[in-house]
């Protein structure tokens, strides 16, 4: 407990929730680090695609470029209208539940929550992996690294949204003025010369420059639109007026991600950039625009630390989502309830085990992860616009129909650009995600089958008859020899009604001698009932007693009350058998059977 209260920090009152409300400057921070850290890879993956049909393919990264810049222009026009329409969150799941029913919006939920762990370790891994161009001899121990921000990042979370924003607003901001003054003079010594290349090997054409090529850097280049839609799913966490600032905040990050990601993209195209397996482009054109110097060293520590907190933007937006799932009785109900600090901390902690797992199975590989990457989210994409299109369709309202063009085109580009990721990435192991999303939709099904089963039949009858009462109690205490636990779960069994049965499995002819006598002596006239058991088998001669006494009469409760020796210390558990607990374990799912644990604490 006191390390949980060191790291975590002490519990929060409910009244204080209020309080935890985010400004937009530390929502920006929390919210939009996904989106704005892809610039950091987005123009590297399309250049590592060009780059198979020569340099001279990589002339079309500009073209490529403007088209993801469209895609940002279109989705921040949609998603402010999301936010406005539906301003208690939810995002892609909410939009498509309400317009399109239950299975889209499964699907969309599903694909959310896989981008929202490949988030996390795609960003922590693109972050040591900006961290180790700069120091190369901290290449070996990336995946160790990753594991250890994935854990920090998680702790951090756990201490509430307005504490982690405040800590986690400071390097971000650091990130985004290092890398705006890298594309600011970049972009202006790139105008004003002729253009440097840095020392590259000389590639090999591989392939053919077709337009299957150019589509497949378009994919790979649309991570940088990934994140768009956090702050649609987390409009509550903003102060109020919540839709209003939430749109803003989309303004402001739609801007920094467009002039940083083309920025970049020209930078790279102008200088003869080439991606390299040990060295980031980012560090390439910081490196060629100001040396090897303290501000080289900033900008790539700036997009380290931009990269790894992209991932708080997920451990912001996947307990939100799970939260409303479990509202909706598609997730566990424990993820809908706060945690002391007042954030969603089961979703934090599952989405912080689920992403060190990937980035364990992927060994911290960037490239190997981002094929699994964007087609999740832009799914997602694709159903909110379509089920935006619908409301508006059925809505209609005051200026309906530039809404229903706006979604219609963000569907009808989303959707393009969903089939072009699926197809080029699919052979590549995006068919994992399709696997992952069918597995969680038969996952959120059966959740929700078990609790409308839980909920039929625990429901009270609406004639208002009460259930059946069992007129009869017999109460069974198991002995193993008597003791001054034996003989408190006595005494509290005579306390109370019923018909006592203490009920002694022999199986040492000297053993249960000496426990006849010395019942006699302290069982208070209670009857002990001595079972043989030829195998020597304890639980299963008392497990096969109580079915007899429950077949026996229907009518009747059986109430096992069980003594049990609790050690001082933790550690002296291994000594002593479990009998206990495995009674416990295996008389819990009986029907009729009520148990009662009578605990004798030891003070050494």
């Amino acid at each position: 407990m006191f390390l949980k209260r060191w790291l975590v920090g002490d519990p929060l009152k409910t009244a204080q929730a209020r309080h935890e409300r985010l400004s937009k400057t530390i929502a920006l921070a929390i919210f939009s680090s996904n989106a704005i850290s892809s610039v950091a890879y987005g123009t590297e993956e399309i250049l590592l695609v060009l780059i198979l049909a020569g340099p001279a393919a990589i002339a079309w990264s500009i073209p490529v470029s403007f088209a993801i810049l469209f895609l940002v222009l279109v989705l921040t026009i949609s998603y402010r209208q999301i936010i406005h329409e539906y301003p208690e969150g939810g995002g892609a799941y909410v939009v498509a539940r309400t317009n399109l029913g239950d299975r889209p919006a499964l699907v969309a939920a599903a694909a959310l929550m896989i981008d929202y762990v490949l988030t996390v370790a795609v960003s922590v891994a693109a972050g040591i992996a900006a961290l180790t161009s700069a120091i190369p001899s901290l290449f070996v121990h990336r995946e160790a690294l990753g594991l250890v921000a994935i854990l920090f990042m998680i702790i951090m979370n756990l201490r509430g949204v307005r504490e982690s924003g405040k800590f986690f607003a400071v390097p971000t901001y650091f990130a985004i003025g290092a890398l705006g003054l890298l594309v600011l003079v970049g972009t202006v010594r790139s105008l004003a010369s002729t253009g440097a290349v840095l020392p590259a090997p000389t590639p090999v054409e591989t392939e053919a420059l077709t337009l299957f090529l150019i589509l497949r850097a378009f994919a790979a280049g649309c991570s940088a639109v990934t994140g768009m839609e956090v702050i649609s799913n987390g409009v509550k966490a903003f102060r109020s007026p919540e839709p209003q600032n939430a749109a803003i905040t989309m303004v402001w990050m739609s801007t920094i991600l467009a002039s940083l990601f083309m920025g970049i993209s020209w930078m790279a195209y102008h200088h003869g950039i080439l991606a390299k397996v040990d060295e980031t482009v980012i560090s390439q054109l910081a490196r060629l625009t100001f040396g090897t110097g303290p501000i080289y060293y900033s900008v790539q520590i700036g997009t380290m630390a931009l990269l790894v907190l992209a991932a708080n933007s997920a451990f912001a937006g996947f307990p939100h989502l799970a939260s409303i799932l479990a509202r909706d009785g598609f997730m566990p109900h424990q993820m809908a309830t706060f945690g002391d600090r007042l954030v969603f901390s089961n979703g934090i902690i599952i989405l912080g085990f689920f992403a060190c797992l990937l980035l364990v199975i992927f060994e911290g590989d960037t490239h190997g992860l981002i094929p699994l990457y964007a087609i999740g989210v832009f799914a997602s994409f694709t159903l909110s616009q379509a089920g935006m299109v619908k409301r508006w369709l059925e809505k209609k309202g005051p200026h309906w129909q530039t809404k229903l063009i706006v979604n219609g085109v963000g569907a009808l580009t989303t959707g393009i650009a969903t089939i072009i990721i699926a197809s080029t990435k699919f052979m590549q192991g995006a068919w994992i995600v399709f696997v992952l999303v069918a597995i969680l939709l038969l996952i959120f099904q059966g959740i929700r089958s078990h609790y409308k089963a839980v909920s039929e039949q625990v429901a009270l009858d609406r004639r208002g008859e009460r259930p059946p009462l069992p007129r009869r109690n017999i109460v069974i205490i198991p002995v193993s020899g008597m003791n001054r636990a034996v003989v408190r779960a006595l005494d509290y069994a005579r306390s109370r009604p019923g018909e006592i049965r203490a009920v002694f499995i022999d199986v040492d002819p000297e053993e249960s001698a000496k426990v006849k006598i010395q019942w006699a002596q302290w069982g208070g006239g209670v009857n002990l009932i001595a079972l043989s058991s030829p195998y020597r088998s304890v639980l299963g001669s008392l497990l096969d007693y109580v079915e007899e006494v429950l077949e026996k009469d229907q009518n009747t409760w059986v109430t096992v009350v069980i003594p049990e020796i609790l050690p001082a210390r933790w550690w002296q558990n291994i000594l002593h058998n479990q009998r206990a607990f495995m009674l416990k374990a295996s008389l819990l799912f009986k029907e009729r059977v009520i148990l009662i644990d009578v605990p004798y604490h030891l003070t050494r």
